[in-house]
């Protein structure tokens, strides 16, 4: 595999082509979103504390339509593989149905009782008032946005991935734009603070959708069904879709949970610790851009195949992704770690949280390349290729099951300094990845979605 990896250009210029914009829209929504923060930071504690917490809600959405849009473009690239485009409308129908009905539950959530969601976060009076302004104005956007996350999803999977990227970099510099201009009232626009912000994200977000999908129907791209189609269920194709992608949004749940309990189980240990975990889990987020975008181009490629009934490029593929994802993974650690002295001299912090944020930053680097190796295997292979009940049941129950239980025995019953709790959780990476390869090479992880009940060993 080693001596062939570099062999086949067409195979790079395609992950490319691929990668490279979700690598751009990703690195764009990471500085843009840390810009918009730091504007919202102007305005004091309790707006950003508001705002944040509000965010949450949005944030529990994009993971819903996280789960769903992934279940849809792991159809969509097997379909496209086959060329069958009525069957992609079917896969776009079902995504924007569950998807819609999903938003309007968050956006009544949003609109209507604001204050009693915010008020399982925080009991803070002021806090949950600006955070009921921001969600009643940005809750309208919920819908947009998930039509917005639907098209880009099966999009990708269709292989055009520089759409996308346009129309969310488009999205988020008039974001940033009119809250700049919104927050501080700067060029005689009014100055309306947090609503002003809720303001300037729901109109951005309502853009994105409507460009999106104004751009498909022009340019006649594979995704413009007509109308009918679009609301027409195929009830002999749902099943199939729900067995596929209900197992995907469980694990995007379980993992978001997960992710929770370790922030809590780290801000229990003191607020040094989790103000050193918040500072090193922006510094992954930068370390798994490129990553990010492989793993998206890993699923989309290999999907493509399997839908062309190309299983032996399939696993050719499978397996350069996961040779790539270590290559690229090892220098990136080492750059962490050799930097993460100089990266601290940017923050204001005291000297036990640039400790504790130096030492996770080394523990990060050292196992990056697992994490990565994790994110090929679940996000680009496995996934890929239909396998999503083995995906749920490994990486769902490798958090709650291993991951949980030791970060709370280290750090509660053993006392350990936050960056032994964080080694500690690496066990389950470890152990996912181990089984998650054993799968890959032994088998059988590709379904024949296109077809009926197909498994290829």
């Amino acid at each position: 595999m080693v001596t062939n990896l570099f062999n086949d250009k067409n195979f790079f210029r395609t992950m490319l082509t691929l990668s490279m914009p979700i690598i751009i829209q990703n690195l764009i929504t990471f500085s843009l979103g840390a810009v918009d923060m730091l504007m919202i930071g102007q305005l004091g504690d309790k707006p950003v504390a508001a705002v944040g917490l509000a965010d949450q809600i949005f944030f529990l959405m994009i993971l819903m339509m996280f789960g769903i849009s992934s279940g849809a473009a792991i159809f969509t690239a097997q379909y496209w593989g086959k060329k069958d485009i009525q069957g992609i409308h079917s896969v776009l129908s079902l995504s924007l149905m569950f998807g819609a009905l999903g938003s309007v539950v968050f956006m009544i959530a949003a609109i209507i009782v604001p204050e009693t969601v915010l008020s399982i976060y925080t009991q803070d009076a002021e806090v949950i008032a600006l955070g009921s302004e921001y969600l009643r104005i940005v809750g309208w956007s919920y819908i947009g946005t998930a039509v917005a996350v639907s098209y880009t999803f099966i999009l990708r999977s269709i292989e055009n991935v520089k759409l996308p990227m346009i129309v969310g970099a488009i999205a988020l510099v008039l974001n940033t734009t009119f809250n700049y201009l919104l927050i501080f009232g700067n060029y005689g626009f009014p100055e309306w603070g947090v609503a002003g912000a809720a303001i300037a994200t729901c109109g951005a977000r309502l853009v994105e959708a409507v460009i999106l999908v104004s751009v498909v129907y022009w340019q006649r791209l594979p995704l413009a069904a007509p109308p009918r189609d679009l609301v027409r269920i195929d009830w002999t194709f749902l099943p199939k879709f729900g067995k596929t992608a209900f197992p995907v949004i469980i694990t995007e749940v379980a993992w978001s949970l997960g992710i929770t309990t370790y922030a809590i189980i780290y801000a229990r240990i003191s607020t040094e610790a989790i103000a050193a975990v918040n500072i090193v889990v922006t510094i992954e987020r930068m370390a798994f851009i490129i990553f990010l975008g492989m793993s998206n181009a890993c699923a989309i490629m290999i999907g493509n195949r399997i839908g062309a009934n190309e299983i032996n490029r399939a696993y050719i593929f499978a397996k350069r992704y996961l040779a790539l994802g270590v290559l690229g993974a090892v220098p990136v650690g080492l750059l962490v770690i050799v930097s993460a002295g100089s990266i601290m001299t940017l923050y204001n912090v005291s000297e036990t949280v640039s400790g504790y944020a130096i030492a996770l930053m080394t523990v990060m680097g050292l196992i990056l390349p697992i994490k990565v190796t994790a994110l090929m295997i679940f996000i680009g292979v496995l996934r890929s290729g239909g396998d999503t009940n083995y995906s749920m049941i490994l990486d769902g129950g490798s958090v709650w099951l291993i991951g949980v239980p030791l970060a709370f025995i280290g750090a509660f019953f053993f006392e350990l300094p936050v960056y032994w709790v964080y080694m500690l959780v690496v066990t389950e990476e470890i152990f996912k990845v181990t089984i998650g390869l054993r799968r890959i090479f032994k088998g059988p992880w590709i379904h024949y979605l296109t077809e009926p009940e197909m498994v290829a060993a």
